[in-house]
């Protein structure tokens, strides 16, 4: 019974599952907590990925491993491979101004022929361009850019800075896949050809950047990495950020208690690894006429498509996807804290905010929440707030509240889902995924909100479960179909008036 692990380096964890190459079936798991905020010290996800897996019990027994991550990060390394400034991750929006720029100076229909995208603040690109107008200095010391699942792969193979890894720092052993590489704006999935006039264009100056891995393609085998607990003191000092409860029910190593020979062994097979999304998309096994909802920290919409998207507007994403085909996605900034928020404001949790919202009728007697919280991303919105429309004495109730924070939501991502199709993608049903998808207030919103079947797969770890199936698939030569249960299916109950007031209001 050969066994894969697959990894899910996210904004706000680090999580390992540990499956059967073969049927799929979950051996075991682990977690570990990423810091907060919108830009971190790399470091920190490479400590979370080793208490991730001791958590899970070690990898003595695993033939490959692959990691997913965040998509976009932006990560720059120095000749040695030392990373120059802390990790700009997606959802940091100071680059909106040079997105604008690269806009201008490229023009917005030229990037989508060119790239599939065009910039906004979330893309790696335009994160380049604010390096080099905000600190000069490090921008001109890089000599490489990676994004986190390539860096983190790179680390597994045992790469990375002299003194701080067995084989030092060989910048040309960076890789990626075409799905992560498809969020940087300077990579074309088309062509699949790094685009570095576009590069150079942000950047200032070309830098080295990870060779692109096709589908089932080994990134190599990892190297031996001691335990945490031989790390010293500066490493141990970030426990704090990296202990949590695990999904075994017991505490999440943290760094410094890690038990003595726990540790990464040499020669596991490395896959290709991805981006969050395509990674969810393989572990759904999403095809033709699947529609996937995403709410976590940030909503998306997605669909495996034959054909690539260029949409000159910026809404749809040309992103490729893991399997060689592509992947179209709206992204959204503001997804379940949305709910955290509103669940906050009310002094309730999401159980009561769910049944709050069920009590209040289809379109919440007029209050529309534009939850636009933290900026957004689609619409292109980066310094927008949120506001609440339509209160008088009879609207403003607390499950009108309630409903009106959970229809937002989901109407931000129907604006997503009407977007994609406008780029040829057929929506059979929406396949709803995330925490928030499990509250019962969400599903039967859902099904009002969507006018396509909506169906709710059981709670998992899909963008891991997506990086198991490339690891199997690299250590097979074979890309495995794996079931995934169905866990609810709400009845279509298409409520118009939901939509209509929401676009009365949209900004």
């Amino acid at each position: 019974m050969p066994l894969a692990a697959g990894v899910d380096s996210s904004t706000q964890s680090c999580k390992i599952v540990i499956r059967d190459a073969t049927t799929g079936e979950l051996v075991r798991s682990g977690r570990a907590a990423h810091p907060n905020g919108t830009e971190v010290d790399p470091q920190a996800w490479w400590h979370a990925l080793q208490a991730a897996i001791t958590d899970a019990g070690g990898l003595h027994d695993v033939a490959a491993i692959s990691i997913a991550g965040q998509q976009h990060g932006m990560v720059v390394l120095d000749a040695d491979g030392r990373v120059i400034r802390d990790a700009l991750l997606w959802n940091d929006t100071r680059s909106a101004g040079a997105a604008a720029d690269l806009i201008a100076e490229v023009g917005a229909a030229e990037y989508a022929a060119r790239t599939g995208l065009v910039p906004v603040a979330s893309f790696t690109a335009t994160k380049l361009r604010w390096l080099r107008d905000a600190e000069p200095d490090n921008a001109a010391r890089v000599a490489a850019v990676a994004l986190p699942h390539d860096w983190l792969t790179w680390r597994l193979r045992g790469y990375g800075p002299a003194g701080e890894s067995p084989l030092g720092p060989v910048l040309e052993e960076l890789t990626t896949d075409r799905s992560d590489a498809s969020g940087t704006g300077y990579w074309s999935p088309v062509t699949g050809a790094y685009d570095l006039d576009l590069l150079e264009q942000a950047l200032g100056h070309t830098a080295l950047l990870p060779r692109v891995l096709a589908p089932g393609e080994s990134a190599g085998t990892t190297a031996a990495a001691p335990s945490l607990s031989s790390f010293d003191g500066e490493f141990q000092d970030s426990s704090a950020t990296i202990g949590q409860k695990g999904p075994n029910g017991h505490n999440s190593p943290s760094i410094g208690t890690v038990a003595a020979g726990a540790g990464i062994p040499e020669g596991i097979i490395v896959g290709p690894g991805a981006g969050d999304n395509a990674g969810a998309a393989l572990g759904l096994g999403a095809g033709a006429g699947d529609v996937v909802v995403s709410i976590g920290t940030s909503g998306t919409v997605f669909a495996v498509t034959e054909s690539p998207a260029t949409d000159a507007s910026g809404t749809v994403a040309g992103f490729a996807d893991a399997s060689g085909i592509f992947l179209p996605l709206v992204a959204t900034l503001n997804a379940a804290r949305v709910l955290d928020s509103i669940a906050g404001l009310l002094a309730v949790d999401h159980a009561e905010l769910g049944r709050l919202a069920l009590e209040a009728p289809a379109g919440a007697d007029g209050l529309v929440l534009q939850p636009y919280f933290e900026g957004e991303r689609t619409p292109n919105l980066p310094d927008a707030t949120a506001s609440v429309f339509g209160m008088t004495l009879a609207s403003t109730t607390r499950p009108n509240l309630a409903r009106a924070a959970v229809e937002g939501l989901l109407c931000g991502l129907a604006d997503g889902l009407d977007a994609v199709r406008a780029q040829g993608v057929t929506a059979e049903r929406v396949l709803l995924i995330g925490g928030a998808a499990q509250n019962p207030a969400v599903q039967a919103i859902a099904a009002q909100v969507f006018d396509a079947p909506v169906v709710v797969p059981a709670p998992g770890e899909y963008v891991a479960d997506g990086a198991a199936a490339q690891a199997a698939w690299v250590l097979t030569g074979a890309r495995p179909t794996w079931q995934v249960s169905i866990d609810a299916a709400p009845a279509p109950d298409h409520r118009p008036v939901i939509r209509q007031q929401y676009a009365a209001h949209r900004g």
